[in-house]
């Protein structure tokens, strides 16, 4: 109740301002993810994960897909430890 007296006196905390800021951060780690999910040996892993995927929705089985999306994730991560360090100052 002391709390929401204090917010109808004081009013609301200027939040907006700050997540306006935020919003214009970009993530250079997820630029980079998604320029490197776009080369040839990534669409190729993501090609297999969603194949995977696919076949085992289809199915009642206890198959997953674990070894696919490491696979993917290895290529995407293998790409962005290369250029990611060039960008960090």
């Amino acid at each position: 109740m002391v709390f929401e007296e204090k917010m109808i006196m004081n009013g609301e905390p200027e939040d907006e301002e700050e997540e306006e800021e935020e919003e214009d951060l970009v993530d250079p780690l997820e630029a980079m993810r998604q320029k490197c999910a776009e080369t040839e040996h990534c669409i190729h892993t993501q090609a297999r994960l969603e194949q995977c995927e696919t076949r085992v929705g289809s199915r009642s089985s206890t198959e997953d897909c674990t070894e696919e999306l490491f696979d993917f994730l290895h290529a995407r991560d293998h790409c962005v430890a290369h250029k990611l360090f060039h960008s960090v100052k």
